[in-house]
């Protein structure tokens, strides 16, 4: 079965006007279950040491590994005691706007089906295992969940500009597939290499893509790679370092960006600050540079 016809129970079921919808639990399958332990437990093993300890001990905390799909109104419920943030369940990507409400309203929309077994491995669109083993443990530390409540309202404030590029390319690059420094090294924090047992190892380990630090005007000129891994890593030094980055009008940002080129995805620039000068070798192989 695909995920498209996965995701069609979900389609004709009562939207509100914000497209949440009801999660229907109980018509989860025993496959599908099991689906979601087994990708659990394998993500949750390969995470150990990679991933960072704010996202672990989160998951401990939401009690993420309780056997079956989660259910989003109890998650919810232990969340919104932590940070006052709740998780609601969405048929799809939503538009824009209505993400951006969402988020400045401490609310995150989720994905309520599960991906077909025959892409267990590998899904291109979020589904429920990606946006809860992916992004809500993070939702439990203070500062991250005040940064998302930000963006959430910095994206409001972009369409008005018509600068969503340049902001969609910060959540790509923080809240997807960020690293961040700890004290025995580089850590994951992103939820695209988090929910992802390849690119959990490739974005640590491996000789080919470049690490940079933060840098958010570097970040919003950056091109990135939809469907395969990130030729580029952004590392950040703290939550609190990116909440003090980024909690702040971005009108002069967006102006000083504006007249730029962007920056492929694979470039380094003279100024950055280098972790690794990536070899490009996994991507130079698939002719992807």
């Amino acid at each position: 079965m695909s995920s498209t016809s996965l995701k069609n129970r979900y389609h004709d079921a009562p939207r509100a006007a914000d497209f949440t919808i009801d999660q229907a639990w109980d018509t989860y399958s025993a496959a599908e279950h099991d689906r979601w332990d087994r990708l659990f437990r394998r993500q949750r093993e390969v995470a150990k040491g990679r991933a960072c300890a704010t996202a672990l001990k989160a998951m401990e905390e939401l009690e993420l590994s309780a056997s079956g799909i989660p259910h989003m109104g109890e998650l919810s419920d232990k969340l919104e005691k932590i940070t006052g943030w709740r998780v609601v369940p969405v048929a799809e990507l939503v538009p824009d706007e209505i993400f951006f409400d969402h988020l400045a309203n401490r609310r995150f929309p989720a994905g309520a089906f599960i991906r077909p077994e025959a892409e267990f491995d590998y899904l291109q669109e979020p589904d429920i295992f990606h946006d809860i083993f992916g992004h809500v443990p993070l939702l439990a530390n203070p500062v991250f969940a005040d940064f998302m409540e930000a963006y959430g309202k910095g994206g409001q404030r972009a369409m008005q500009l018509g600068q969503l590029h340049n902001l969609a390319r910060l959540y790509w690059y923080t809240v997807e597939f960020g690293l961040i420094r700890e004290a025995g090294g580089l850590r994951i924090y992103g939820a695209g290499i988090l929910s992802s047992p390849q690119e959990t190892v490739f974005a640590l380990e491996d000789d080919s893509p470049n690490r940079v630090a933060f840098d958010l005007q570097r970040i919003m000129r950056t091109k990135y790679v939809i469907d395969d891994f990130q030729q580029t890593y952004f590392v950040i030094d703290s939550f609190d370092a990116l909440l003090d980055a980024c909690y702040k009008d971005f009108g002069n940002v967006y102006q000083q960006v504006k007249d730029q080129p962007d920056i492929e995805a694979h470039e380094t620039l003279a100024e950055d600050a280098l972790l690794n000068k990536g070899t490009l070798g996994y991507f130079r192989k698939k002719a992807s540079v």
